[in-house]
Order: C-alpha cells, then sequence, then structure tokens
C-alpha cells in the first residue's frame, strides 16, 4: 500500500509545484526549478549506471552458459574496453597516445583517439547499414507506391516529384519540378509535420495529467491498488 501511495503522492505534489512554477516567475519557483534540475542529472546518472551493470550483467551471462548469440556478447566486451581505453588512454598515457599520431586530448576532439574510432570505425559501418536498409526501403517503396487509391496515387506522384527533383534529371525533364518539390516540402509536409507535433503535444499533456492525478499507474509496476 505504501509502496504505491508514497510514489503517486510524489508524482501528484511535484507535478502540481512544476505547472504552477511555469506560470508564477518568482525566485522561489525559479530556485526549485534549478534545485530539480540538478537531482535530475544526478539520478540520471545513476539510472545510466544500472542500465550499464545491466547491460555487463546480461552479456557476462551470455557468454558463462555459452547461450546462442555469445559471440555478439565477446565483441560488445571488445570494443566496449577499446572504447574505455580510447576515453581515458590520452589522460593516462599521453605519450604513447601521441607515438600512434593521435592527440592527446580529451573527448571527440578532431585527431583524438574517439574521433578515430568514429571516423574509422562507427561511420563505415552505419554508411554500411544505411547502404543495406536502401534497397529494403526500396522494395518497400514499391509496394507501397503501387496506385491502388486516390491517397497511393497522390503518394505516388509526390514521390516521383521529390525524387526527380533532388537531380538533375528533374530540371532537364520539366523546369517546374525542383520548384514544386519545394513546394511540397514547405507546405504539405510541413503542415503534416505540425499536425503531428500539435498531436504529440496534446497526448504528452494528457498523459501527464493522467500520472498526476493517479489514472495512470503503469510506472509503479502494475495496476492493482
Amino acid at each position: 500500500m505504501i509502496k504505491r501511495q508514497i510514489p503517486l503522492i510524489i508524482a501528484f505534489v511535484m507535478g502540481i509545484l512544476f505547472i504552477i512554477q511555469y506560470f508564477v516567475p518568482h525566485k522561489w519557483s525559479q530556485d526549485m526549478q534549478i534545485w530539480v534540475s540538478e537531482w535530475i542529472i544526478i539520478i540520471g546518472g545513476i539510472a545510466f549506471m544500472l542500465g550499464l551493470g545491466s547491460l555487463v550483467h546480461f552479456h557476462y551471462t551470455q557468454v558463462v552458459r555459452s547461450k546462442p548469440g555469445w559471440g555478439f556478447s565477446i565483441v560488445l566486451f571488445t570494443t566496449f574496453l577499446i572504447t574505455i581505453m580510447a576515453g581515458f588512454g590520452p589522460s593516462i598515457f599521453p605519450e604513447f597516445t601521441q607515438s600512434l599520431g593521435l592527440s592527446a586530448t580529451l573527448g571527440m576532439e578532431e585527431g583524438s583517439s574517439l574521433d578515430w574510432i568514429f571516423q574509422n570505425s562507427i561511420k563505415p559501418l552505419s554508411a554500411t547499414m544505411f547502404s543495406i536498409i536502401g534497397f529494403f526501403i526500396a522494395s518497400a517503396a514499391f509496394r507501397a507506391f503501387r496506385a491502388r487509391s486516390i491517397e497511393a496515387t497522390l503518394l505516388l506522384i509526390a514521390a516521383v516529384i521529390i525524387m526527380l527533383g533532388q537531380t538533375p534529371l528533374g530540371q532537364m525533364l520539366w523546369q517546374a519540378i525542383p520548384d514544386t518539390m519545394v513546394w511540397i516540402f514547405n507546405v504539405p509536409t510541413t503542415a503534416a509535420k505540425r499536425a503531428i507535433l500539435f498531436g504529440i503535444a496534446l497526448g504528452s499533456i494528457a498523459f501527464s495529467l493522467r500520472i498526476i492525478f493517479g489514472i495512470e499507474r503503469a510506472y509503479l509496476g502494475g495496476t492493482k491498488d
């Protein structure tokens, strides 16, 4: 009972306080916002460490019990250790890092070890993955753009105009294609984006009110009182 009521009370009080804080720009409310923001950073750091511990425990169990796919866990541990060494190496072994032709600076600065990992592993792997996904997208687009209805026909026409407008071929075929592509981006696409964002905002407000007033209790681990 207490385990469920206390979080509900905390959620209600903090939710009401932050709504009031937004409409009352008093020094007390501003100090409270700064104080809570600092605690959010601290709790976020703790949550990150818990997630990291859970990740390590899961993959360690995969390797120890030789479960299917345990080789991927070995790859994860290897890349994890290499990334940690690349992050802390320049501060611990600056001369060795410089002997490899890398900058001894920390972070993602150009020439640093982390930047080298990004440029030589993550970036090519991402490009490879998106190149493969491109074939699946083309296949899905071919099935989705078949003109079986008015909506599908409009979608097909818009897709063809946008594809041609992105290439020199579109301008060669008809001068108005690039301008039409820009109009599609600026008018109907922007209107649809704003409508979606407006819906998301209303949904977020409704969901927040459900949490504040204790209607939504899924975050407590169940719906039972």
